[in-house]
């Protein structure tokens, strides 16, 4: 059975940081995508940040772009989420999606983001 656990969030003053980590069981390692994506509470799935399964590619949301690192450690079956500067927008629940092809992708449960001070 496919796992994603997200860890790594808390409550953070602005211009802090924080580095989530996904870690993904079940998975076979280098076969799927690894993305982050954000929510508010009643608002739309934002993308933030993808990493490819080579980990070849890497593409960000503007909202991260210059601020955000993704990365990931096939070894563990990790993918992270390295956030600077973190400012109160950026203040929401997120989550950690696999993905190598329709039907065939997971999400977790998420992890809560507090930008506050």
């Amino acid at each position: 059975q496919v796992q994603l656990v997200e860890s790594g969030g808390g409550l953070v003053q602005p211009g802090g940081s924080l580095t989530l980590s996904c870690a993904a069981s079940g998975l076979p390692p280098r076969r799927y995508a690894m993305s982050w994506y954000r929510q508010a509470p009643g608002m739309a799935l934002a993308f933030v940040a993808t990493i490819s399964s080579t980990g070849a590619t890497r593409n960000f949301a503007d909202l991260a772009r210059g601020r955000f690192t993704i990365t990931r450690n096939d070894d563990a079956n990790t993918a992270h989420l390295q956030m600077n500067n973190l400012q109160p927008d950026d203040t929401d629940m997120y989550y950690c999606y696999a993905f190598r092809a329709r039907s065939d992708d997971f999400w977790g449960k998420g992890t809560q983001v507090t930008v506050s001070g």
